[in-house]
């Protein structure tokens, strides 16, 4: 289904998870001005945007503190309405976008927002599968069970597993917040390439320097 991003979402701010176009995110709702967001939206289009709280956001956690304007907007795939009002839902990433103001209206956030294009050209889509052996190797050293294979499914496209590796990798908030905001899948891609040669090379030096250095 192609969905088509409307001029204004809710959004919910968090300060330390970035969604990813085309991966899956699991949320607990608990706020109450949350819970009304979720009811709207799956009385509507079904449409959350996501995006990450500025550093310093819990001085006015409760009002509406300082987000990036960059995050990507998801629609609910699942919901389950709990007794006590809360919410159980899973987004499914659809479209990265841009905010460019705020509309006060209801008691969650609202975002005017305009999309921006994410997906790989043919060419760039070429150069994301020749790097995802590269990919793969990365992951399976830079972390701690770097001797086993890398068991990334084969079946996942290129391009969702550049997405799904930034999203879920154990990357800080503010380096997910920069892949998300690279120009492109491709781009993302190389960036994925470069911090986990980083992790990797920071690893082996951790390890290096614990063996003993006279």
């Amino acid at each position: 289904m192609s969905w088509m991003l409307p001029p204004t979402i809710p959004i919910f701010p968090l300060p330390n998870v970035v969604l990813f176009p085309n991966v899956f995110l699991p949320l607990h709702i608990f706020e109450s001005r949350y819970r009304a967001m979720v009811r709207d939206a799956l009385a509507s289009d079904l449409i959350i945007g996501m995006t990450l709280l500025r550093p310093g956001y819990e001085r006015d956690y409760e009002g509406r503190p300082p987000v990036y304007p960059i995050g990507c907007a998801g629609v609910i795939t699942h919901s389950e309405a709990l007794p006590d009002g809360r919410f159980n839902i899973i987004l499914k990433g659809i479209e990265k976008f841009r905010m460019t103001g705020e509309d006060t209206s209801r008691p969650y956030r609202l975002a005017h927002v305009e999309a921006i294009p994410d997906g790989p050209r043919q060419d760039e889509r070429e150069a994301i599968a020749s790097h995802r052996h590269r990919l793969e190797v990365l992951v399976a050293s830079a972390t701690e069970h770097g001797r086993q294979e890398p068991k990334l499914p084969e079946s996942v496209p290129d391009q969702d597993l550049v997405n799904a590796l930034a999203q879920y990798f154990s990357f800080e908030p503010l380096e997910r917040q920069a892949l998300l905001e690279c120009n492109g899948v491709l781009s993302r891609c190389l960036a994925l390439i470069d911090l986990l040669e980083m992790r990797t090379m920071t690893l082996r030096g951790t390890k290096w320097i614990g063996g003993g250095v006279h």
